[in-house]
């Protein structure tokens, strides 16, 4: 058992060596492979640190810092990882709410909820959040980034943006008139750039030609744009020294909530990103060691004066038509960008905003899944309410809140499809051999079937089975031989059945129970109150179990006349 749960967080990086070794040719296609990345990241990480409201290092340092340990200690072979756009919202509101030192606090804590949910196995869970939830809310989170991007990419004049939707779009709008014109034109040819390379010649990485062309456009023809130098100042070429936020358990109470939604934003994006790499590889990621390795990077970002980190879909399957070969890609990357801190910040903060706010709406366009969007409003009802409802709540309200309510819906709409799939019934079938029709049914027995599980949101409907009696029968069988499952209220439901039969004097058989239903059963120790011998396997030993009862019942009363 332990060997089991030490081979389950044992990270990719040495399950690959110890099995494969590694030579010096993966070295120099991880190390190029890294490179390649490494391009692609230094622009975004920046620009996701300036659209949370954050000065652009700590992007990289959440880039350097976290990606090393995410490649080094993930269970993914080709995952790259670092800050994404999917934390935007989420960092922005933590960061302006409690200040960055409880940003960096609620980012150590979703750090060591991952590693707990490494712990007790719940990477295989994470599946069974619905899929119109994700999808609602990272179509939301995509709105929110375009929205945040508004400023720069059109040059506003707005000194700071609240953090709601209806207030920050009457905001722009009031200030549309001090639009920035070569800002407009640098972001627009920035996303014609984009677009252009990624259908043409997408082995070019057309965020780094954008920051590259914008730079020195700004810098020849002295346009007036913002560029991170004139909003920021200069930025750092090193990585801070490691330090400890303060922590009280008010502070402990008051992010628990961020830092639970920062580790299932974390979770779901890093998984996801693992099976897109998976999909395009066809290899097999380890879901533990990935959210161990998630949580152990996030723990040390904040150490770093970083931002939470997850999996980054992009830059993993840029990763992956490098022609990387092993999680050494993914630590070359992180080396890669301490380079381009180290030697090339006197460029790098030449880059004008315009130019980042192009590159993430190209970004919050790709996180729209407009295509999926598309497919679930085909889809059943349910699935289109769960949509909509988690797509608005997170633009309107927040993120923690839309993914509970669409999750708590999601349950409520599941639930009711079950109630209504669920049937209680004489059940007839022609072509069941085992049909009640080609059976002789005893005088005074009747006979209703359950077809579906048996569990809170149906026990009240067996129970109202009774009202349908005008005379109360000697033998009720109650067939479950489609029960694959019993809760809690379904238990209680067959006791409270049991005792409202026995005071109109009629017994209780059940028939078809299967070994897992039985179980339960015995457990709860309805055996011992029904009879074992009233819990049979097939509906002829419930028949004639119940000719045995009718008789004697029979029998007894000619003699008490």
């Amino acid at each position: 058992m332990f060997q089991l749960f030490k081979d389950s967080l044992e990270p990719k990086l040495i399950t690959l060596w110890r099995l494969q070794g590694y030579s010096k040719s993966d070295f120099y296609a991880d190390l190029v492979a890294g490179l390649v990345v490494a391009i692609v990241a230094l622009p975004l990480a920046m620009a996701i640190a300036i659209a949370s409201n954050l000065p652009p290092e700590r992007g990289l340092f959440t880039a350097i810092v976290a990606g090393f340990i995410i490649s080094a200690h993930g269970g993914s072979r080709y995952q790259i990882g670092g800050p994404t756009a999917a934390f935007v919202v989420t960092v922005s509101m933590v960061a302006m709410e409690h200040g960055y030192e409880g940003l960096v606090l609620a980012t150590m804590m979703a750090g060591i909820i991952l590693m707990i949910m490494s712990f007790v196995h719940a990477g295989e869970l994470i599946k069974f959040i619905p899929y119109p939830v994700v999808i609602g809310f990272t179509s939301g989170i995509a709105l929110l980034i375009a929205f945040s991007q508004v400023r720069d990419f059109f040059g506003l004049k707005v000194e700071s943006v609240p953090p709601d939707f209806i207030h920050k779009f009457m905001l722009y709008i009031s200030h549309l008139d001090d639009m920035n014109i070569y800002a407009v034109i640098v972001s627009l040819v920035s996303v014609g750039i984009i677009l252009f390379f990624k259908r043409y010649i997408p082995k070019v990485p057309g965020p780094i030609v954008v920051v590259v062309f914008a730079g020195v456009a700004v810098w020849m023809f002295n346009l007036p744009i913002e560029t991170i130098e004139s909003r920021f100042g200069p930025i750092p070429s090193m990585l801070p020294s490691p330090t400890w936020p303060d922590i009280s358990f008010e502070k402990l109470r008051q992010l628990m909530p961020d830092a639970i939604t920062i580790a299932i934003l974390a979770a779901i994006e890093s998984l996801l990103s693992a099976v897109v790499a998976d999909g395009m590889t066809g290899t097999h990621h380890k879901s533990n060691a990935e959210l161990f390795g998630q949580g152990i990077a996030n723990i040390a970002s904040g150490f770093f004066g970083g931002l939470p980190a997850t999996g980054a879909i992009a830059r993993t399957a840029t990763n992956i038509k490098a022609g990387a070969r092993t999680p050494v890609a993914g630590i070359m990357h992180a080396f890669w960008l301490f380079v381009f801190m180290l030697f090339l910040t006197p460029l790098i903060i030449k880059i004008p905003l315009a130019a980042l706010a192009a590159i993430l709406i190209v970004v919050a366009w790709n996180m729209s899944e407009v295509k999926h969007i598309k497919e679930i409003m085909k889809a059943p009802r349910s699935d289109r309410i769960i949509l909509i409802v988690t797509f608005i709540l997170t633009i309107l309200v927040d993120l923690n809140f839309a993914i509970q309510t669409g999750i708590a819906l999601a349950s409520i709409l599941f639930i009711d499809s079950m109630m209504k799939t669920t049937k209680i019934r004489i059940f007839e079938n022609e072509e069941d051999p085992d049909s009640i029709d080609r059976k002789t049914l005893p005088q005074d027995v009747e006979v209703y079937e359950i077809q579906g599980p048996l569990f809170f949101g149906i026990a009240e409907k067996l129970i109202d089975v009774l009202n349908l009696f005008e005379h109360p029968p000697i033998v009720f069988i109650l067939r479950m031989r489609y029960v694959p499952y019993i809760d809690a209220a379904g238990l209680h439901a067959l006791e409270i059945l049991h005792e409202r039969l026995t005071k109109q004097q009629t017994v209780l058989i059940l028939s078809g129970v299967g070994p897992e239903v039985q179980s339960h059963i015995v457990k709860a120790s309805l055996n011992r109150l029904i009879g074992n011998e009233n819990i049979v396997d097939h509906i002829s030993k419930a028949l004639t179990r119940a000719s045995q009862i009718t008789d004697k019942t029979q029998t007894y009363n000619k003699g008490g006349v």
